[in-house]
C-alpha cells in the first residue's frame, strides 16, 4: 500500500490530518486512528525522500 501512494498524496493527506488536529476537529474516538495514519504517511514520505536522494546521488556520480 505504501508504494502505491505518491509523495504528494501522502504529504497532502498528512497536512490535512495536521490541520484537523490543530483545529480540534478530530473526535476522541478517531484520534488514535488519525495518529496511526499520520505516522504511516510520515514513513512513506521519509522513504520516498531517501530513495529520491539516493537516486540523485547515483545520477550525479555517473556524470
Amino acid at each position: 500500500m505504501a508504494d502505491k501512494i505518491t509523495y504528494t498524496e501522502a504529504f497532502d493527506e498528512l497536512q490535512t490530518i495536521i490541520s484537523h488536529l490543530e483545529k480540534g476537529d478530530v473526535a476522541v474516538d478517531e484520534l488514535a486512528d488519525k495518529i496511526k495514519r499520520a505516522s504511516l504517511l510520515i514513513e512513506v514520505c521519509r522513504a520516498k525522500l531517501t530513495a529520491t536522494e539516493d537516486e540523485v546521488k547515483r545520477i550525479i556520480d555517473q556524470l
